[in-house]
């Protein structure tokens, strides 16, 4: 065991999480789910201002191009993006598709339909926006403001000093609702969320790629710290990657 801010942590933990939450074909079964406990697929910050974003139109670059040309870039030229640019790749990365028969079908995959992942942006240069940390809303495509103000030097501290979350135009933040996925998979569900996240992010990096622009994805920062930056509690929603996004060299 060992003491992390006050608190006992086993060691090893990793690969006690990955073994406790293998499927053996002689336990697994069917059960059956209570659909009245299914939580709310989407978040809506309901009191909040909204900010309607352009239809998610673009040129875009061939795929094949741009997975030539996507790399991790960590210096960002210091000049706005649009909001056109902000809503393509929002809309991209984890946007409404389309509906149909009852279903909301997005552009990233997600275990069991559940899209457990919520997403978030730290503004610090994008036209027509002011400074500060909003809420991306699927349905309406819209920006859900929560707070306005300069965060640069904020998320750059609670990634580790990453100083490129301040130079860049903006910082993305995907959080996990747990509950959406565990009321399906139980623990499970986390190697789920995990994998969703990725498909995600993959999807904002080759987006932006396609219009010109540049990302970086950040597994490293401090818990809390992130957390309190997006306001969420930690516990029931917590972020669990982000990524920087401009205007590349």
């Amino acid at each position: 065991m060992s003491k992390y801010g006050g608190f006992q942590v086993k060691e090893n933990i990793g690969d006690e999480f990955q073994r406790a939450t293998k499927y053996y074909l002689e336990s697994l079964s069917g059960k059956s789910l209570d659909w009245t406990k299914m939580p709310e697929p989407f978040k809506k910050y309901r009191a909040a201002s909204t900010i309607p974003l352009p239809n998610p139109q673009a040129e875009t670059l061939p795929l094949a191009e741009c997975l030539k040309k996507r790399k991790s870039v960590r210096e960002f030229v210091q000049k706005p993006i649009s909001k056109e640019q902000l809503s393509f790749l929002l809309w991209a990365q984890n946007g409404m598709r389309e509906a149909k028969r009852g279903f909301i079908f997005r552009t990233a995959p997600s275990a069991g339909g559940l899209y457990p992942i919520e997403t978030y942006v730290q503004v610090n240069d994008v036209e027509g926006i002011h400074a500060g940390i909003y809420h991306y809303n699927v349905i309406g495509h819209q920006m859900e403001e929560i707070v306005t103000g300069d965060f640069r030097r904020e998320i750059s501290y609670a990634c580790l000093e990453q100083e490129m979350c301040g130079k860049a135009q903006a910082v993305v933040a995907w959080s996990a609702i747990f509950g959406r996925s565990k009321w399906k998979y139980k623990d499970r569900a986390y190697r789920y969320i995990y994998l969703d996240a990725g498909h995600i992010a993959q999807n904002l990096a080759l987006a932006a790629v396609s219009i010109g622009l540049a990302t970086c994805q950040i597994g490293a920062f401090f818990d809390d710290e992130v957390n309190k930056i997006f306001c969420l509690d930690g516990i029931e929603e917590s972020v669990i990657y982000l990524s920087t996004v401009g205007h590349p060299p």
